[in-house]
């Protein structure tokens, strides 16, 4: 099949189910917003954890929709930008991870827009910029990652960006949201508080499948400041994190999934810096042309709050 023919949920710029909230005045919005102590702990750590998006039974919905989404024979397959049903590529070590479900779904379509989500990334980028203001916000991708149980693998340290260096500027924010709750056990995210002040690093790990390989690339400073914090999320929790802290997940050695949905956005205002495609199935942005349109929506504008 051809995406041609298939139902394209981008080509909707708005949300389609009633699942989330929707934004109309401030006082819709600051039931939304992040404390000016969150604030501090996002610019001080590069990250914010256990921040409530959704309720129980959400996180139950978007469960069923993703089943029913992993099955390669589903008709909006080639919607997807990237499908990988195990990225390690060895059935020990399995990893899920797909681009491109706010395309198929209608639930994982109007997440992106979930005012839980974007009034938060809004007020980060304000912190990111210096202008403490909230910030436009543009949607780059979604990802899903799924761990299975016993031998779900892992994701390697990284930095978000290194992958991203096809835009520009640095504008970005990644909001990972636990569909059930992440343990120790079970592969749970964690982080490096105050790496997103480190360099850029080049990418050591395509494929996410050695654990240390980032080691190979940091200094002594580095490797001393190299603390890590699980995040722990609760069923329906998300952390926010900076586009350069380092963060990676050991694998699900428990007897249950662990499934979560990532939104990355941006700032209002990237821009493509390559002439070559910026993800599978989306048109070539010129080098210099900003993001914008049908596949890089504004999922929020702070002025079209009353």
């Amino acid at each position: 099949g051809s995406a041609q023919n298939c139902n394209d949920l981008s080509l909707v710029d708005a949300p389609i189910s009633n699942l989330f909230p929707v934004v109309i005045n401030k006082q819709d919005m600051e039931r939304f917003m992040l404390s000016k102590e969150q604030l501090a702990d996002y610019k001080r750590d590069g990250f914010l954890k256990n921040i409530q998006v959704l309720t129980e039974s959400q996180c139950d919905k978007m469960l069923e929709a993703l089943e029913i989404l992993k099955d390669p024979n589903h008709p909006s397959f080639p919607l997807w930008h990237e499908f990988h049903a195990n990225e390690t590529g060895d059935p020990n070590h399995v990893l899920f991870h797909a681009l491109g479900a706010w395309r198929i779904s209608e639930l994982f379509h109007d997440i992106i827009r979930h005012p839980a989500v974007t009034v938060a990334a809004s007020q980060c980028f304000g912190v990111d910029d210096g202008s403490n203001e909230c910030q436009k916000v543009r949607f780059w991708h979604d990802q899903l990652f799924c761990k299975p149980p016993k031998h779900g693998a892992i994701v390697a340290w990284h930095q978000d960006y290194s992958y991203w260096t096809r835009t520009a500027p640095m504008a970005h924010l990644t909001v990972h949201i636990a569909l059930e709750d992440q343990t120790l056990e079970n592969g749970s995210l964690h982080y490096v508080p105050g790496s997103h002040n480190w360099p850029l690093l080049p990418v050591t790990s395509r494929h996410f499948d050695n654990m240390d390989s980032i080691m190979t690339v940091l200094d002594e400073d580095q490797k001393k400041q190299f603390k890590t914090v699980p995040t722990l999320l609760k069923k329906g929790q998300a952390s926010i994190h900076h586009p350069k802290l380092v963060h990676g997940s050991w694998g699900n050695k428990s007897d249950k999934q662990r499934r979560a949905t990532v939104v990355n956005l941006f700032k209002d205002g990237v821009t493509s810096v390559t002439d070559d495609v910026l993800l599978e199935g989306v048109p070539v942005f010129k080098k210099g042309k900003k993001l914008e349109g049908q596949f890089f929506p504004l999922v929020f504008d702070p002025a079209r709050v009353a």
